[in-house]
């Protein structure tokens, strides 16, 4: 049996020829808003029998435990992740990666030769400076020289000077147009590398996923298929919403996108996209609750009380429940039915790539618009608008950009909106209503109040100006103390009375509703009495 073995492994191939190695490539990923899970087709020709498929595209980022793999029709056996003694892996690239590599090498070549026509350029007109500079060193010795010999050595040296000066003015000429292109080539290698860069690339940190696969048949060749999905937690998507206000026509059109990031080491090209509203990696199951027991002790006398505050008798034995009672805190956090969104044409999301912003589609709701004003703390009114949820579906919290009329008034956290929940949005303030709140003078000398043991007098004044060209439907509002005590009694009058009470379920909170036509003022009388027993005091 070893004898055969052993001739098996030294016949040639045998050992490496059940060995696939194969590639895969991204078809289609889901998003979370953290986490994605990714699936990958890959294709491979083997003949009939058993075989081992060596995938060797696998992120390094990815999460064994959380991986599937399926076969439309080969059997599958075991598979795993390798992250050692693979084999090398084919780095053969697309024809566009060839191409923009090529064009980068291009792109290069021609930088050197442009900063080579540069540096000949100043060469030459050194050499001619330096012969310049000799020529104009040469001293004529005049003992030893006739008169015509030195006129003609002071001839030759004067145009050689000349020639030489001639030969770097023309250097010099040719300069400048040889340092444009350099520049004009330092360009055109950027662009060849940015082109580079844009393209898809494989994970550099990367492993291999090993799957046992049988083939049927007796052929000698035959295609198969597997479809592998992992998850990868560097991935994440959120709403985003354009929020415009067109008040004349009435409208509120809501445009819906999402910001899309993911940082999983490679690069999503082409894919389909789905955005989930599901949290794989959230809690997935309601808190368990424990036992809860309570029970009795004799009261500690309040002298033994103080020698153990005092360090005396050792530490008081605690009293604890049998088994430890968590703490559980209130999360707010969006509830009810996972919500799926498909994203209609391929997308391309390159990994590192952050807040990529899709466009999802358009909602038109009819909001009620009112001036808000709160005299207490503002100067001026602001654009409020009740928008109802009249779609079918939820709006997911996320971040919105407020436009009123075309100018973009600000941002607000939206929450999640069920289907005929309201919200209210502000637009901006409206500088033309000016807004007061005063405490008139008293007789006293007191301004606005009258204070006593037992009583506390306020009155004072809401007033609204409208200094703007159109009416407004306007809500003012106010507040009032309240209280819980039947001693402490707070009453209060309001001069014209007010169109709503405890407003949004909040004690003392007061509105008052009216329309306010261009150049018109109004003004609200408010008094409030606050009164409790002699002998206690006010908190």
């Amino acid at each position: 049996m070893r004898i055969a073995l052993g001739l098996m492994l030294l016949m040639p191939g045998m050992a490496m020829a059940d060995v696939i190695v194969a590639t895969s490539r991204v078809t289609a990923v889901t998003i979370y808003p953290q986490g994605a899970e990714v699936t990958r087709q890959v294709s491979f020709s083997a003949p009939a029998g058993a075989h081992e498929v060596l995938v060797m595209d696998i992120p390094g980022t990815v999460e064994p435990g959380l991986m599937r793999v399926t076969s439309p029709d080969v059997a599958l056996g075991a598979f795993a992740l390798r992250t050692d003694r693979l084999p090398p892996r084919d780095d053969a690239s697309s024809p566009q990666w060839i191409a923009a590599e090529d064009a980068v090498k291009v792109a290069r070549v021609a930088l050197h030769g442009a900063q080579g026509r540069v540096a000949g350029i100043k060469a030459e007109i050194e050499a001619q400076e330096a012969q310049i500079g000799f020529l104009t060193a040469v001293k004529v010795n005049d003992g030893a020289a006739t008169a015509e010999g030195v006129s003609a050595m002071s001839q030759m040296i004067g145009t050689e000077v000349l020639t030489a000066r001639m030969a770097a003015l023309a250097a010099g000429a040719q300069l400048p147009g040889a340092e444009e292109a350099v520049v004009e080539a330092e360009e055109a290698l950027a662009r060849a590398e940015a082109a580079l860069e844009a393209l898809s690339q494989r994970a550099e940190d990367y492993q291999a996923l090993s799957v046992a696969v049988t083939v049927a048949g007796t052929g000698t060749g035959a295609e198969g298929h597997l479809t592998v999905t992992h998850y990868v937690y560097d991935a994440t998507w959120t709403p985003v919403y354009d929020m415009a206000l067109d008040r004349k026509a009435g409208k509120l059109a809501v445009s819906r996108g999402v910001l899309v990031s993911q940082a999983g080491g490679e690069d999503w090209m082409g894919v389909d996209l789905t955005l989930s509203t599901a949290q794989p990696g959230e809690q997935a199951e309601p808190y368990e609750l424990y036992p809860w027991l309570r029970r009795i002790e004799d009261p500690v006398p309040i002298d033994e009380m103080a020698r153990m505050a005092d360090g005396e008798g050792g530490m008081a034995e605690p009293m604890v429940a049998a088994e430890a009672m968590p703490v559980t805190s209130a999360v707010a956090g969006f509830q009810g039915d996972t919500v799926i969104y498909h994203y209609p044409e391929a997308v391309d999301l390159a990994s590192g790539v952050e807040d990529l912003r899709l466009k999802l589609d358009e909602l038109n709701f009819a909001p009620k618009v009112v001036a808000m004003a709160v005299p207490l703390h503002d100067k001026t009114a602001f654009v409020v608008a009740t928008m109802t949820n009249e779609s079918a579906e939820i709006l997911l919290p996320g971040q919105a950009y407020l436009y009123r009329d075309g100018a973009l008034t600000g941002m607000a956290e939206m929450e999640a909106l069920a289907p005929g929940a309201k919200t209210d949005l502000g637009f901006g303030a409206i500088e033309g209503i000016r807004l007061r709140r005063d405490m008139p003078e008293r007789a006293e000398g007191d301004r606005g109040i009258i204070t006593t043991s037992t009583q506390i007098e306020e009155k004072w004044v809401l007033e609204v100006e409208n200094l703007t060209g159109e009416a407004w439907p306007v809500r003012v509002m106010d507040l009032v103390p309240y209280s819980e005590q039947e001693e402490l009694e707070i009453t209060y009058e309001a001069d014209p009375p007010v169109s709503e009470e405890n407003v949004d379920g909040k004690r003392g909170i007061l509105a008052w509703d009216f329309d306010l036509a261009p150049g018109e003022t109004k003004e609200i009388m408010m008094e409030s009495l606050i009164s409790w027993p002699e002998g206690k005091v006010l908190q």
